[in-house]
């Protein structure tokens, strides 16, 4: 291998399933790829927030080509909505308001709310998101204080299921489309049990035929790297 083509592989092309790790933004994954690989021809297949962990595609070179493809596909995530307390935010990027509490609040009800999110929804982004109003990312709108409305969008919930209860947490996994929100699912499940609630963590197992059991850690692509420099002289 050449000195000066060590990263062949990467300008070509390469799908590189990663696990985020926990408070780096999909950017910063994107960027750490970027400076590993020394090409500037990377991005993601769909973007997780800072507090979620997981599968995360990412392309390089040609096979950018492809990220449209990852991102239309059947994701799967895994996590825990804590109930009687909401955020603005949806998750713990802001600080839990009290709501209602769960005394009454029993097992039952807790499962079968579950039925009123399966199928075709319309569901409500939350304002705290990079969906653009009028050029500008909402997020940074409602930032500076002021009023953003977000429009339903529909989604398909294929498959959404309570896996434990400990109250106030309850634990959850989802099989759902592109384009959805577990954030606000979490806030409109709360809704839909009358006590309010938020995401407290999150989890994305899959994507498409992808999952996150294969994926590697930022450390593993290094090391790999490295090696690939070493076998290269450089």
């Amino acid at each position: 291998m050449s000195t000066n083509q060590w990263n062949i592989e990467f300008e070509e092309g390469r799908v590189i399933l990663l696990d985020k790790p926990l408070n780096w933004t999909s950017f910063d994954v994107v960027k750490k790829v970027r400076g590993l690989t020394r090409i500037s021809k990377v991005g993601h297949a769909g973007t997780l927030d800072p507090l979620a962990t997981g599968l995360l595609i990412v392309c390089t070179g040609k096979f950018t080509k492809k990220i449209n493809e990852y991102m239309a596909a059947e994701k799967e995530y895994t996590g825990s909505f804590t109930l009687g307390h909401t955020t603005p935010t949806y998750d713990l990027e802001s600080e839990p308001v009290f709501q209602a509490t769960l005394e009454n609040l029993s097992d039952s009800a807790i499962h079968a709310a579950t039925g009123k999110f399966v199928g075709l929804i319309m569901q409500v982004p939350p304002i705290y998101s990079a969906i653009k109003k009028q050029g500008t990312a909402a997020y940074v709108l409602a930032r500076r204080g002021e009023e953003v409305k977000m429009e339903p969008r529909p989604i398909t919930i294929k498959e959404f299921e309570i896996t434990a209860i400990e109250l106030p947490v309850v634990h959850f996994r989802v099989v759902c489309s592109t384009g959805t929100y577990i954030r606000s699912l979490a806030f409109d499940f709360g809704n839909e049990l009358g006590c309010g609630g938020y995401l407290s963590s999150l989890r994305r197992t899959r994507i498409g035929e992808f999952e996150a059991s294969k994926a590697e850690s930022i450390d593993s692509l290094s090391a790999q790297v490295s090696e690939m420099k070493k076998l290269a002289g450089n």
